[in-house]
């Protein structure tokens, strides 16, 4: 698939082109154009009637080095495929909102809760679930910073407790 659909955006001009230019933070600058690609009977077989549209996002990123205080760019390019056909800005957005969910729950998993350091071989969705009902309780009560959470929580078994209680009104 990434072959044909790379061969696809090689091949014609995109219907659609959206850009934009983020200054995040940490020193960095992320300028990222999304192209949209008409798909009509391009593609192998077996996924004709499924992709609507496909996209290329490339990414220039410039970051700045701590030490020498000079910009270096990165380069990356990507390709997607949607069953619904959207426009370039639409497209950008859903891939933003992709990696959010990627950096929200999978990142916490496994830079947090070392997710992908277990040594359980037997059954690991067992702790997979606990693993995901304990970050549910501390996102329902309003917990932003899962690390300092979960640090605070391994001190005080009585403020883990309150996770369960009501909040007072005062």
């Amino acid at each position: 698939m990434h072959e044909a659909v790379a061969g696809l955006s090689a091949g014609q001009d995109p219907v659609d082109r959206h850009e934009t230019a983020d200054r995040g933070r940490h020193g960095r600058q992320e300028h990222r154009r999304v192209e949209v690609f008409a798909v009509a009977d391009q593609l192998p077989p077996e996924w004709r009637g499924t992709i609507a549209c496909a996209a290329r996002v490339s990414r220039l990123s410039w970051c700045k080095d701590t030490r020498t205080g000079l910009w270096r760019p990165r380069r990356e390019v990507a390709y997607y495929v949607s069953q619904v056909r959207l426009d370039a800005e639409d497209f950008g957005r859903a891939v933003r909102a992709h990696w959010g969910i990627e950096n929200r729950d999978h990142h916490v998993r496994d830079r947090v809760l070392r997710e992908d350091d277990s040594r359980i071989r037997r059954k690991p969705g067992i702790l997979a679930r606990l693993r995901s009902f304990a970050l549910n309780i501390l996102r329902a009560g309003g917990v932003g910073n899962v690390s300092e959470a979960v640090y605070v929580n391994a001190l005080s078994l009585d403020h883990l407790l309150t996770y369960g209680l009501p909040r007072s009104q005062n």
